[in-house]
């Protein structure tokens, strides 16, 4: 089953065939007497490579992903209402086998299958629009390439330097005016995508120690409303995921076939 969020954008052109980089040539000229030249930018120097075909792969990836992680916020709401069921402080290991441990576990699984493929994807994918974007302009980018990839495995710095790569490459893949002046495209969606992963990530993470530690009914009653709240966070950040990867293909795929140059 394939995974459309509403209002995601029309599915990106066909990417050209391999090989140099079209390059429009600059139109340089005074938008009004006496006013400024606005400098071209770099020719591309390297070989564009197409992102359709991850960011299709991501699609699915991340629409599985986030139909997990929304079964995970079902499967805790439930394990909520089993254990009312029982005193506060009856301890884990006195506990009932019963549906909502079975339902607790399937969703880990699930997790565990669907997270580690996307993951490896969304890389992919990240470090080849990376790369298309240091070929439309060079000049946008303060990091290497290869922190593409580096950055996601930084403690700390995966929380902020993915996110400045993602800005700097939504910007080099956003086309000039026809005089060459620079244009910005909002961000808007890279933003709220990024806001949301990082918030989802955090509570997890507070979530996962805290859940090791619970003993109690009252102690995993409590930190299940967190771990809903974890597993929704992600679930939403899964479904923005899907957007900025179309619309950052399909700023590329624009990039490529028309130009650096937006059509007067």
């Amino acid at each position: 089953m394939s995974f459309s969020p509403p209002g995601s954008p029309p599915p990106p052109q066909p990417f050209p065939q391999p090989g140099p980089a079209p390059y429009q040539a600059p139109q340089q000229h005074h938008p009004y007497p006496g006013g400024p030249v606005h400098a071209a930018p770099p020719v591309p120097q390297g070989e564009l490579r197409s992102p359709n075909g991850l960011a299709t792969a991501l699609t699915w990836l991340l629409g599985a992903t986030s139909a997990v992680y929304l079964f995970s916020a079902g499967a805790g709401a439930y394990e909520q209402s089993w254990m009312g069921g029982f005193t506060g402080e009856t301890h884990f290991d006195d506990l009932e086998l019963g549906l909502s441990p079975a339902l607790t576990v399937i969703a880990g699984l699930l997790q565990m299958l669907t997270m580690l493929p996307t993951v490896v994807v969304f890389i992919v994918w990240f470090h080849r629009v990376r790369g298309n974007g240091g070929i439309f302009r060079p000049d946008a980018f303060t990091l290497g390439r290869g922190w593409a990839i580096g950055a996601w495995f930084i403690p700390v710095a995966h929380l902020f330097l993915p996110y400045r790569i993602a800005r700097q490459t939504w910007r080099a893949s956003t086309q000039r005016g026809p005089d060459g002046s620079d244009r910005t495209a909002p961000a808007a969606l890279l933003t709220s995508w990024w806001v949301v992963w990082v918030l989802a990530a955090i509570v997890g993470r507070v979530f996962s120690r805290l859940y090791m530690e619970a003993e109690t009914v009252d102690e995993l009653l409590g930190v299940g409303k967190l771990g809903i709240v974890a597993d929704l966070a992600t679930m939403i950040a899964g479904v923005l995921a899907v957007l900025f990867v179309r619309r950052l293909t399909a700023m590329q795929n624009t990039m490529a076939t028309e130009g650096p140059y937006a059509r007067a």
